[in-house]
């Protein structure tokens, strides 16, 4: 797996909309596993700058909040994402 990360995508996309990781302010948002049930509260989010930054994160169990148009955001498990490379394609 080498290449700048360009895109994460949701595999299994909602119906009719395009998801992309939520970025707020602090950057992208993601939750901790080892919060359990209570990983989704937003005092406990975890916050990237790159895409690279949350591959790492992703890679180390968290979750990624994704978001479409219109759509409220949804936290989003590490084994539901696809990671896209410029250099390599599509990987997981």
């Amino acid at each position: 797996m080498h290449g700048r990360v360009i895109r994460i995508e949701r595999i299994s996309s909602r119906a009719g909309v395009i998801e992309e990781p939520a970025i707020t302010s602090k950057g992208y948002q993601l939750a901790d596993a080892a919060h359990g049930k209570n990983k989704h509260h937003a005092e406990l989010a975890v916050y990237a700058k790159s895409l690279d930054e949350v591959v790492v994160l992703i890679n180390k169990g968290f979750s990624l909040w994704m978001s479409a148009k219109g759509k409220r955001a949804s936290l989003i498990a590490p084994g539901s994402l696809r990671i896209v490379r410029s250099e390599d394609g599509i990987s997981a």
